[in-house]
């Protein structure tokens, strides 16, 4: 791993613990940090101080992007956190936990540069555990551009907080606010958000944030895409001053950079440069099919196939649905996720998706942010996506953790200049597939062209 930190001025010890007494684990009253920091100039227009780049191998992430000389224990985590990753059965940290979890337990403001599937949800939920204690009601705050990642991020917090007795709230649209404002009640620990639900439950009464101490943007380049630049100032106007703030984001956009600028404290930058974008043990194939026959040709690819856990990807909502009405035609199981599916129907499903009792997933891409699943075995790509960034950030569901991959895309005739684009940003060649036992069928006369393939 090729590490360049300039200005390293980490000490041991820093901010761990519990509120009050924090750096030494003492019981010391008072909701301080246990440390001081200068008062944030909000026209300052500087560069993160310090820089750590953390290289991603060539051919993305595999068993090697794993630190097979280190432990979570020697990452200095506390004892109930240790043993609730023992008893997940991970072993060693991915190359951006062993980087990140040090650094966030010293205290220190963090930009960090991280990708679906490396992760990242550890690598800040760790030490969150990490320095907070049971009974820190509403100390910290992490938000999320989807109710999905919002849910997803809630379970994978609560998996790890084992016995320390941390509690998770997670509030987003789609939910009762009335259920959700019992929740708050309670006095989490941490709370996790979509930024319209968030700002809804503060204009409401519901939540105030005068005691966070550490604020996590997760997705932060997805949440200003969407168009939440002003909820994100909002909330982080709401909380002190004097707290730890953390950005992880896939890309570092001016944006980005403008925004730490106004509500960081000399964020220590930790970078993961990327080399070629897919991952090795993804096995890649195209199909070519006319639109008319993907359907059948998708049922066919999943009949043939066999695979064991799938995601289906589709540009649109309608697509979606229709799609799972004609494989439940063909006795192929599928389920939708989508935005227009009820929150108590998406949990279901995703429920069932993840204990393996369902195996199709037909998603369109917004909906399918914030599914991590482990153990997924194919990507199905219905509709190839007309932004080829968007055909990896696909295709990486699969081949997590050195296990081996599969990545299939149906493209038409006329989309030979678009699987180029795509072949060009992976820097390979994407081999044909074929099936000699499918027939095709002639142009129907009722068929009408359609931007959905």
């Amino acid at each position: 791993m090729d590490t360049l930190f300039m200005g390293d001025d980490r000490k041991d010890g820093g901010r761990r613990g519990g509120r009050g007494g924090r750096s030494g684990g003492g019981e010391g009253g008072g909701k301080g940090r246990g440390r001081s920091r200068k008062p944030r100039d909000k026209g300052a227009d500087k560069e993160p101080e310090r820089v750590r780049t953390v290289s991603e191998p060539e051919g993305g992430w595999s068993q090697e992007s794993f630190e097979l000389d280190k432990t979570f224990a020697e990452l200095g985590l506390k004892k109930e956190v240790v043993d609730a990753i023992d008893k997940l059965g991970f072993k060693h940290p991915t190359k951006i936990q062993a980087e990140l979890i040090p650094l966030a337990m010293t205290g220190v403001d963090i930009l960090g540069q991280a990708k679906t599937g490396t992760g990242k949800t550890a690598a800040f939920g760790l030490p969150l555990l990490h320095m907070i204690q049971k009974g820190d009601s509403m100390i910290a705050i992490i938000l999320a551009p989807t109710r999905e990642l919002a849910v997803q991020i809630k379970q994978d917090i609560e998996e790890l907080s084992g016995e320390t007795g941390i509690k998770v709230c997670a509030i987003y649209g789609g939910q009762s606010i009335n259920v959700q404002a019992e929740q708050l009640r309670k006095g989490p620990e941490i709370i996790v958000g979509t930024p319209g639900r968030v700002l809804d439950m503060i204009d409401r009464g519901f939540l105030n944030l005068h005691d966070i101490e550490f604020a996590v943007l997760d997705e932060v380049d997805r949440m200003l895409d969407i168009g939440f630049r002003d909820d994100i100032r909002k909330i982080l106007g709401h909380c002190p001053e004097d707290r730890q703030t953390i950005f992880v984001s896939a890309t570092f956009t001016d944006e980005i950079e403008k925004l730490a600028r106004k509500f960081m404290h000399e964020p220590t930058k930790l970078e993961v440069s990327s080399g070629a974008l897919t991952v090795d043990l993804v096995q890649q194939a195209y199909v070519t099919v006319e639109p008319w026959d993907k359907r059948r040709m998708l049922a066919h690819v999943l009949t043939h196939e066999e695979p064991a856990l799938t995601i289906v990807f589709c540009r649109m909502k309608r697509t979606v649905d229709s799609v799972v009405r004609y494989l439940e035609r063909k006795d192929i199981e599928a389920h939708a996720i989508h935005g227009d599916l009820s929150q108590s129907k998406r949990n279901q499903v995703m429920s069932k998706f993840r204990s393996g009792k369902l195996s199709v997933l037909v998603a369109s891409d917004l909906a399918s942010r914030g599914i991590d699943v482990e153990g997924i075995t194919h990507v199905v790509n219905y509709d190839l996506p007309e932004d080829p960034d968007i055909y990896v950030h696909r295709i990486g569901r699969t081949a997590r953790a050195g296990r081996k991959g599969h990545a299939w895309s149906l493209v038409t005739p006329a989309q030979g200049s678009l699987l180029t684009e795509i072949e060009l940003l992976v820097n390979a060649e994407i081999p044909a597939r074929t099936y000699d036992d499918f027939e095709p069928r002639e142009r129907p006369e009722d068929w009408k062209d359609e931007p959905t393939g």
